[in-house]
């Protein structure tokens, strides 16, 4: 499946004709559990591979509803949008619109490589997106989003020790709908998705098809060339066609495919020395809407990737019988000014902004990628007092990756990952108010690294693990209202390679498995006669020999180490009051603190000498990272919505939507120094608009990043003071309209 000229012109006049495209419920009420009684509806997550209510999940697990996923997405931003939008979850990535990294509980991966692993699983319709560019895959017609804070090694396994972003599609049904959406604002920026399902045969098959298309023209001026809008702009379509077969009423068969291609100068604007030495604040090298590059073909990027999944169910008197089956592709490449400006100070005319010691030109690309996945499961359906499910999984990668450094032949490296994995969770009604469930998954997972083209030999690498993941936990109902729980849990990340540095004149990486040990307590509660949800949690985790990426320095390394030991600890809370049936907000709280325990790790710090170390060095100037913070660990998150409407005639409603979130100092790298650490990053939006109370159509205003916030998220330590920010402030218009 793949969007020829004519197809994306096609997409783009008849979403514009139909008024736009969206999910279901468009923007009328911004993803909040609302009922028309003036209570909370009940929110069912599938955290466990069952359908359960949110409240007796002894998991800490966060939602998000389509409709708040397209009010933060309606002015063209892609994934990382949702970062800080669920406590403790921050998502950011030096790849542009591909390639986001994902931290919970300020546990991540910072290794920018394309094949880097990562300890939070991204799942969507039940299959693992496992390279970091099928994590990027465009969300529309999104039904609902878990966060699932905390190890799920036992049903999710193998990479999961940090926790599990959920995404679930909106499904085919017998129920005829449509639904579209447009939205227009800054910078040309298009937003338009759509849907439309039914019955084909009544009963028996039924479809549900829906597309996105989103752009924003180029906005950024090359101040090196003198160009004017040659940067920032992108074309990003996707689409998903779903099929459900259900000869009988004990058999289901659904076939989804997917594809997306994204092609424009999106790749990530590098902004050299916007630092002064010694400061984290912004200096006058950094211009929102321009950039002084010499390289990097104006940021071109492109990306393709296609899915194909088919789910079969048999419901048996007592067992329910699963099978997925998916192979999912991707491929593309990324080009970008990786030193943030031009020249050099041994080149003629010297080189800027500031201080650029040599000039440095990158492309990444993923030249073959295939991932197939089998998971069997079967699960009790019965009433009774116990429950269980067993199942089998198996995870192939086949991965050609690209890399152009600089002015030296392009590197080109083969990675293959084989994983297998059984597992089982049983629980049981102690009594009337306590449930205990307990689950345990063995895994296998083996990786294997050779050279297809490179500068110089590179010996094979292969490494294999073998691990034990559990999970224990009760539940206590205390009162109707209150619900209370423990659980404690195992998880592992299997064995990692790093090639990276083979196209730097380097060898490759390896880490050995990391395991987590996590225990947490929490309550999830309904008050106020379920018009308030307050549900919140204590943690603490540790993990032995955990992995992490010591990037940048001199070298500008990309190495894998082990740290003997990390912990975190914290708290959580969250909250959805439903004041008046007119009134809704929501907030959320997180304390988050991470520890690095190894007194022997050290790492490079900066190549440019320009950054200020808040480390004590080793005799060979190294930093000893011993008690800092992981990287891009935020110590607290926050976030918070509120919405108001006022009913305007019999059928409508006038209302008022805003959200913020705040984010706590961050450390980018795993030294600590003055300049590349953030102390504050927020960023608000707000809608205004018209709505039918019955969701056939709105009419609003919205603005997103509303103070115009320079968000600083990453930075760049080889060469100079580099850093790279968040979107800018985009306002426009949204028209959506739903069957």
């Amino acid at each position: 499946m793949t969007f020829s000229q004519k197809t994306k012109s096609m997409l783009l006049k008849g979403s514009v004709s139909a008024l736009a495209l969206t999910i279901s419920g468009a923007f009328a009420v911004p993803a909040l559990a609302q009922s028309n009684d003036g209570q909370l509806d009940v929110i069912i997550v599938t955290a466990q591979k069952r359908a359960e209510n949110l409240q007796d999940v002894p998991i800490s697990i966060a939602t998000l509803r389509g409709e708040a996923i397209e009010n933060v997405l309606s002015g063209g931003e892609d994934i990382l949008a949702l970062s800080a939008r669920v406590n403790s979850l921050n998502i950011e990535s030096s790849n542009g619109r591909v390639a986001p990294r994902f931290y919970i509980r300020g546990l991540g991966n910072t290794d920018f490589d394309l094949a880097a692993s990562q300890p939070v699983s991204v799942i969507m319709d039940d299959v693992v997106m496992e390279n970091v560019a099928l994590k990027s895959f465009p969300l529309f017609d999104i039904a609902q989003v878990e966060v699932l804070r905390g190890p799920q090694g036992t049903l999710f396994g193998r990479n999961t020790t940090a926790g599990i972003v959920k995404f679930d599609t909106v499904r085919p049904s017998d129920e005829f709908t449509a639904n579209a959406s447009l939205s227009w604002g800054s910078y040309n920026t298009v937003r338009a998705t759509g849907a439309v399902g039914g019955a084909i045969v009544e009963e028996k098959l039924s479809f549900r098809a829906s597309a996105l298309y989103t752009q924003r023209d180029n906005w950024v001026n090359n101040g090196f060339t003198n160009e004017t809008d040659v940067m920032g702009g992108y074309e990003d379509i996707a689409g998903r066609l779903q099929l459900l077969f259900t000869p009988t009423d004990r058999i289901s068969a659904l076939f989804s495919a997917q594809r997306r291609e994204l092609d424009g100068n999106s790749a990530t604007l590098f902004r050299a020395n916007i630092f002064n030495t010694g400061s984290n604040a912004l200096n006058q090298n950094f211009v929102r809407d321009t950039v002084f590059f010499d390289g990097g073909n104006n940021n071109l990027q492109r990306y393709d990737n296609t899915g194909l999944t088919a789910k079969f169910e048999y419901e048996g008197d007592s067992v329910t019988l699963t099978s997925i089956t998916s192979k999912q592709t991707v491929d593309g490449s990324s080009i970008g000014d990786i030193d943030g400006g031009f020249g050099a100070v041994f080149l003629p005319g010297g080189g800027g902004p500031g201080f650029i010691p040599f000039p440095s030109t990158t492309e990444g690309s993923i030249k073959e990628h295939n991932q197939f996945t089998q998971e069997l499961r079967m699960a009790s359906n019965g009433d009774g007092p116990a429950k269980w499910q067993v199942g089998a999984y198996y995870f192939n990668m086949d991965l050609a990756l690209g890399t152009n450094p600089f002015f030296v032949p392009e590197t080109i490296l083969k990675q293959s990952n084989n994983s297998f994995a059984v597992f089982g969770q049983g629980s049981f009604d102690v009594s009337d108010r306590m449930v205990v469930t307990a689950g345990l998954r063995y895994t296998e997972d083996n990786k294997r690294l050779s050279s297809i083209a490179t500068n110089f030999p590179v010996t094979p690498v292969e490494i294999s693990g073998k691990k034990v993941s559990w999970d224990l936990s009760a539940t206590y109902t205390a009162t109707d209202e209150v619900n209370l729980y423990a659980r404690a849990a195992r998880g592992f990340r299997a064995p990692s390679i790093q090639g990276r540095d083979v196209a730097f004149f380097g060898q490759p990486s390896t880490a050995r498995s990391e395991v987590i040990d996590s225990f947490e307590v929490g309550f999830k509660s309904e008050l106020a006669n379920n018009t308030l949800r307050l549900n919140g949690d204590v943690y603490y985790y540790r993990i032995s020999d955990m992995q992490f990426t010591a990037i940048g320095g001199a070298g500008n390394f990309n190495q894998l180490v082990n740290a003997d030991r990390g912990i975190g600890y914290g708290f959580e809370m969250d909250m959805e009051w439903q004041a008046s049936p007119n009134f809704v907000v929501t907030a959320g709280f997180a304390l988050n603190k991470t520890e690095i325990q190894d007194s022997n790790l050290v790492v490079p710090v900066c190549g440019s000498g320009l950054c200020t170390p808040l480390d004590q060095l080793d005799a060979n100037g190294n930093a000893i990272v011993n008690g800092n913070p992981f990287p891009q660990a935020p110590d607290f998150t926050a976030n918070f919505t509120a919405r108001y409407s006022v009913p305007y005639g019999d059928d409508g409603e006038f209302y008022g939507f805003t959200d913020w979130y705040v984010q706590g100092e961050t450390n980018f790298f795993l030294y600590q120094s003055a300049e590349f650490r953030t102390s504050g990053n927020f960023e608000g939006g707000a809608r205004l608009g018209y709505t039918k109370t019955d969701g056939s159509w709105d009419l609003s205003a919205y603005v997103r990043n509303m103070t115009n916030k320079v968000n600083v998220i990453g930075g760049i330590d080889f060469n100079n003071l580099t850093g790279f920010v968040k979107e800018p402030r985009v306002f426009g218009v949204s028209l959506s309209v739903r069957r």
